[in-house]
């Protein structure tokens, strides 16, 4: 019998945590969208939020990776540094990753205010300063940037499409459809892997030929 719903060791039903949510790979962001949220989150002055956005993005970290981001991991002199590395927390390899210019300035003015220092979770929760960000947490405030610039007509963003993933996607899928390099962006990722780079990605047979149509011989 199938009734949709699961029964725990007490007899009683459970309704399924994905019942009526959308499961699956999420999208990437495209740079409008990118450049959108960042925009607002600077207008709003979400400092936080808007170094949180940027490292996100460059550093395409899973979401327990990102949260659990330490002061010394980014800015281990009280300044955010051009590269760093990171051990995974779901494989335990290190992953190295670049912080452009404009994600440093959003770091460091972030640290600025915040007077955070080496030794702590580059973003706290509400736990306590000992505690950092939950995923569950940066899940919603994903989903509240999304639904923030879904608002703006020329964007049109349904929030309930993206998540954490979409963010860490996001340069891996630009790197890939501007190059081709798989292996680039396998590293990048710090997938064990080719195949589930390939995945990962949704590479298809059209974006293998469209690559190929770009070389003569």
């Amino acid at each position: 019998m199938s009734t949709g719903q699961s029964v725990n060791a007490s007899g009683a039903s459970r309704r399924p945590w994905n019942k009526g949510k959308l499961v699956g790979p999420k999208p990437p962001l495209q740079p409008k969208h990118v450049w959108a949220i960042r925009t607002r989150l600077q207008l709003q002055r979400r400092t936080r939020d808007l170094a949180l956005f940027n490292l996100a993005i460059d550093s395409k970290l899973r979401g327990c990776d990102v949260v659990a981001l330490k002061v010394e991991d980014v800015a281990p002199h009280g300044y955010a540094v051009e590269r760093a590395t990171v051990r995974q927390r779901k494989t335990g390899r290190p992953v190295r990753f670049e912080i452009t210019e404009q994600t440093r300035q959003s770091v460091d003015e972030y640290l600025r205010v915040t007077q955070r220092k080496p030794g702590y979770f580059l973003f706290g929760g509400r736990r306590g300063e000992e505690r950092s960000l939950t995923t569950r947490q940066y899940a919603r405030l994903v989903s509240t940037w999304v639904a923030m610039v879904g608002l703006v007509a020329m964007v049109g963003l349904d929030a309930s499409l993206f998540g954490t993933h979409s963010l860490r996607r996001t340069k891996a899928t630009l790197i890939y459809r501007k190059t081709g390099n798989l292996r680039a962006v396998q590293l990048l990722l710090g997938h064990t892997k080719i195949e589930s780079t390939v995945r990962y990605l949704g590479v298809e047979v059209d974006d293998a030929l469209a690559i190929s149509e770009q070389v003569d011989i």
